[in-house]
């Protein structure tokens, strides 16, 4: 699981950050790729990146502003281009659906592949084998959300040494007693996957939260996260601004992820009046609150550790 951010500004594009788009990495979770925002130019910036267009298949919207948005009619038509043939999956609030066809429509775009869309609202929006995922609204001047992606608990470890103990040596056997709950062998053992199992591995959750005013009401909704994903786009000092705009500060995001013990927390949608020189600043703000802190730049990524 890997996180790449293809966009980190806030608002339009500057010279150092593109407008908003992460994409989440699950090739061996789930030989996929999922799109979190995609701001105008978001397909340039995977240019630079290993991501290929047609591994991408789920793609959720924050929020209908332009800076998340714009860049969706461009990605959707080059994915045609590129050997997309699989369903994409576009999951955002009222509106996504309409935008996205009347581009493609107006446009004269034909796309390869079936397009489907999910309209959102708070609750469950989203379960496969692998992954749950939730959603939660935040308060923005439109309709905004939160993503949670919660990583299914994976089986344990085989136990190879209790086995070998019973007799049972090293072979397709083992592959065959971890898959399946009984197996029975020639022999006429019967063997309980769950006397031969360690206990189960608990897996990873990341929080992508879309523009927000900074509240408390979004505690529960990223407590214990291995990674908060939150905007910051004014430093401490511009709380009120951030207020008037419905957006947040360094150190309220930082607050939010030390009262959530989230393990990590990454500050993105960066306002274009902050250069270069200005993260530094930026980023011990929040470290001063909320010590694993990192503040991300266009085409930074991180992986995230199994628990």
């Amino acid at each position: 699981m890997e996180i790449y951010f293809l966009g980190t500004g806030a608002g339009v594009p500057s010279k150092e950050r593109n407008v908003s788009s992460i994409a989440l990495m699950l090739l061996q979770e789930a030989k996929s790729v999922w799109l979190f925002d995609c701001g105008e130019a978001t397909q340039h910036q995977i240019l630079h990146t290993s991501i290929k267009p047609r591994k991408i298949n789920k793609i959720f919207i924050t929020h209908l502003h332009g800076d998340h948005i714009f860049g969706l009619p461009g990605l959707l038509s080059s994915r045609s281009f590129q050997g997309g043939d699989e369903e994409l999956i576009i999951y955002g609030p009222n509106g996504i659906k309409e935008y996205v066809l009347t581009s493609l429509k107006v446009s004269g775009t034909h796309l390869t592949y079936p397009l489907s869309f999910v309209e959102i609202s708070e609750g469950k929006i989203m379960e496969d084998d692998h992954f749950i995922v939730y959603c939660k609204l935040l308060e923005h001047g439109i309709p905004s959300y939160g993503f949670r992606i919660e990583e299914k608990a994976k089986p344990g470890e085989l136990l190879v040494e209790n086995l070998k103990a019973i007799g049972i040596k090293p072979g397709p056997i083992y592959q065959q007693i971890k898959q399946n709950e009984t197996t029975f062998l020639d022999d006429g053992k019967i063997i309980e996957r769950k006397e031969f199992i360690g206990p189960e591995k608990p897996g990873r959750t990341v929080v992508i939260l879309g523009d927000t005013r900074s509240t408390e009401k979004n505690q529960e909704f990223v407590q214990d996260a291995n990674l908060l994903i939150h905007e910051a786009t004014f430093d401490k000092d511009k709380a009120a601004l951030a207020h008037n705009y419905f957006h947040s500060t360094t150190v309220q995001a930082a607050s939010l992820a030390m009262d959530g013990n989230v393990k990590q927390l990454i500050l993105t949608h960066i306002s274009s009046r902050y250069q270069h020189h200005d993260a530094q600043q930026l980023l011990e703000e929040a470290r001063q609150i909320f010590i694993n802190t990192e503040i991300a730049y266009d085409l930074f990524h991180v992986s995230i550790p199994s628990n």
